[in-house]
């Protein structure tokens, strides 16, 4: 999701790498859930966020649908994200649990995973951004970003990260200079299918999947 902002009014003014110090731990969050509240539909979820939660809760897209996730269009493509109780107070996360705990943690999307950190995207990679007043925790103390983000085969996803992202702002340049209705939905619905509703093989390597599937849908849309 793309966020129109000033970055000298919401960060520290740094770039951070993975071997870079951030002052961003909280002492595992004691106490407070306040970033998994009344989020919206911000937590969008990638292709890999997607294939760890239904795998560790062993379910399909369909029967998450409506239930812990939402559909709704992001920068002109349709995306899923993760659905807040809004039938409760403060409209918890769904995955939130009674001790304001979150019941996926081990298996917590790529946002919250980093979260207070953000990133922003440069000359087709990106850098890690600390969001100074998203945090309503005090007193955080420094830890690096590697172990702060907490991402098993932390170059591969950085990879998948950045070639997720930009393959969505071509696409979204693609369908802009299309201007056609009918074959925007039916490409968003393709992405929407081809990456998230047709299972990966959980025995088999997520990221040598996907590759395969974003080089095919590149071809099918005549980008590579």
């Amino acid at each position: 999701m793309l966020r129109d902002c000033d970055l000298d009014k919401i960060t520290d003014g740094k770039r951070y790498q993975l071997t870079d110090m951030v002052k961003a731990d909280c002492d595992d969050c004691k106490g407070c859930s306040a970033c998994c509240h009344d989020m919206g539909n911000s937590i969008v979820l990638d292709p890999l966020d997607f294939h760890r939660i239904a795998t560790h809760l062993g379910v399909k897209f369909e029967e998450m649908l409506g239930d812990k996730i939402d559909l709704n269009v992001v920068d002109g493509i349709i995306l899923p994200n993760l659905r807040m109780s809004m039938e409760k107070e403060g409209a918890p996360c769904g995955f939130l649990n009674e001790e304001g705990r979150c019941s996926i943690h081990s298996y917590r999307p790529g946002i919250c995973r980093i979260f207070p950190l953000g990133r922003i995207y440069e000359d087709r990679s990106f850098s890690y951004i600390l969001q100074v007043h998203e945090c309503v925790k005090e007193n955080k103390s420094k830890v690096k970003v590697s172990k702060w983000i907490d991402t098993p085969d932390v170059k591969r996803n950085q990879k998948f990260v950045s070639d997720w992202h930009y393959f969505l702002k071509d696409v979204q340049q693609y369908l802009q200079e299309k201007a056609d209705d009918e074959l925007i939905k039916k490409i968003t619905m393709q992405i929407l299918q081809y990456f998230y509703i047709e299972p990966y093989d959980s025995e088999r390597d997520f990221y040598e999947q996907f590759d395969v599937r974003l080089a095919q849908m590149k071809k099918l849309l005549g980008m590579i």
